[in-house]
């Protein structure tokens, strides 16, 4: 109780403090005695400070006085230990969280013996992650990391959700392996993922990845001149392969005032297409994550000449790889998309990894691969009551998940048109993804097959 009552104190100290810019002339030298005072009320001694606070003070010297107390405050925050409100309210709101929402994995794994083991700064670089669960308590993961290095920094913590999350036994430790060439068992003969042998035509296939540049904070920590910078980077890199026949396109800038920026209507246009992502600033989750601070600086998105190949700057990862086709066999969209990742981390810099979660993702749900693949399929007998509840518990047991044709949170199509993705990411291979995406329509379309038909 003590200790909250110092944070408050400091707190109340600190704002008057910071109303000082703004204040009258007349009303500045008793503003800096209130804000003395609130420091005594919260433990420390500096009343004394607005009892030697000349007559007529000039610009400078209440500048000077306010940087000694704010000195003073710190020198007896760090002596006591004290934490700020802020903290004292997230640390409460992650305690409701837990009672109110038992779903959500940031609360109920967090360990508070643990969280006060850790030095002050690490303390409050581990509820910067913690805040999007905190604020939104029906999150299902609740949890954002900020800088490359947290899930191994904060392992002892981050790591029971993780395995909660991706359903792991044991200990974690990711392999990265594209090559299809070492599934040979699992492939039809000649390798080839072939649709038409399913009975399906012309698909829509997709399959992307989620990448983030290991110099940079993740995107909940970066500044608007983070964000900027990136994106300058990635525009480097983007000239390199509009320069390339294979590629070619165009980059399209979100950032005002740049050679690349686009209007609203191209905007609008481009999100109606699918090629370019949502305004972020919207989601309340991202918000509190920081993720969409600066809207809509350093975003943007770079789309091939054929639009088979788009990378997505500055959304909830740094990027988003993504690769798509209408066609038949799987291998072309999953071997196109090695193949830009390869030639992204070249001309960009070295992706974000580590040793035991593989690539690493802004939310710990796309840890390992950072990988979704997936394609649209008509099911209409399995939805002929409008929803897609019948497909998820078909899909559900081979791993498979559902959402609308338009993405997550989007209604299944009139034709019962669903998209189909394998559920995991973390704990198996990028080649494994692939093929449980074929097996898994092989055995959906047999259980299609099966059900009453639409009327």
């Amino acid at each position: 109780m003590f200790k909250r009552a110092v944070s408050a104190g400091f707190r109340h100290a600190r704002s008057h403090a910071r109303g000082y810019a703004t204040a009258t002339a007349e009303s500045q030298r008793s503003m800096i005695s209130y804000a003395a005072g609130g420091a005594l009320v919260g433990g420390g001694s500096l009343l004394a400070a607005s009892t030697m606070w000349p007559a007529q003070a000039d610009g400078a010297s209440v500048q000077s006085m306010l940087s000694e107390i704010s000195g003073r405050l710190a020198k007896v925050e760090a002596a006591l230990g004290v934490a700020d409100y802020d903290t004292f309210k997230l640390l409460d709101l992650i305690k409701t969280a837990r009672a109110t929402h038992p779903d959500n994995l940031m609360a109920k794994y967090f360990d508070f013996n643990y969280y006060y083991s850790l030095p002050v700064e690490l303390q409050k670089r581990l509820l910067v992650c913690c805040k999007s669960g905190a604020e939104n308590a029906d999150s299902g993961m609740g949890m954002y990391a900020m800088n490359p290095e947290d899930y191994d920094l904060f392992k002892p913590y981050m790591n029971e959700v993780i395995k909660a999350y991706h359903k792991i036994k044991g200990e974690v430790k990711h392999v990265t392996n594209w090559d299809l060439s070492t599934k040979a068992d699992k492939l039809p003969a000649g390798g080839k993922l072939d649709l038409t042998k399913l009975g399906l035509g012309n698909t829509s296939m997709r399959v992307r990845v989620g990448r983030n540049l290991k110099d940079f904070p993740l995107p909940g920590a970066m500044s608007k001149e983070n964000r900027i910078s990136l994106e300058k980077q990635m525009l480097k890199a983007f000239k390199n392969l509009m320069a390339d026949p294979a590629y070619g396109g165009r980059y399209y800038s979100l950032t005002p005032g740049t050679p690349e920026s686009i209007s609203d209507s191209e905007y609008k246009q481009l999100v109606k297409e699918h090629l370019m992502f949502k305004d972020m600033a919207a989601d309340p989750y991202l918000e509190s994550a920081g993720i969409s601070s600066d809207w809509p600086y350093g975003r943007g998105c770079y789309v091939s000449q054929d639009r088979g190949f788009i990378v997505w700057v500055g959304e909830e990862d740094h990027l988003r790889i993504m690769c798509m086709k209408k066609g038949t066999v799987l291998n072309d969209v999953f071997d196109r998309l090695k193949g830009a990742c390869d030639v992204v981390e070249k001309n960009s810099g070295v992706f974000a990894h580590s040793p035991d979660y593989g690539y690493v993702t802004s939310c710990p749900t796309n840890l390992g691969t950072g990988m979704r693949a997936s394609l649209h399929l008509q099911l209409p007998n399995l939805t002929a009551d409008g929803t897609e509840a019948k497909a998820k518990a078909v899909c559900k047991p081979l791993g498979l998940s559902v959402r609308g044709a338009g993405g997550e949170h989007t209604p299944i199509g009139a034709d019962g048109t669903v998209d189909i993705s394998p559920s995991a990411r973390l704990m198996i291979e990028e080649a494994d993804i692939i093929v449980a995406l074929y097996e898994g329509i092989k055995l959906l379309l047999a259980e299609e097959k099966k059900a009453p038909k639409r009327k």
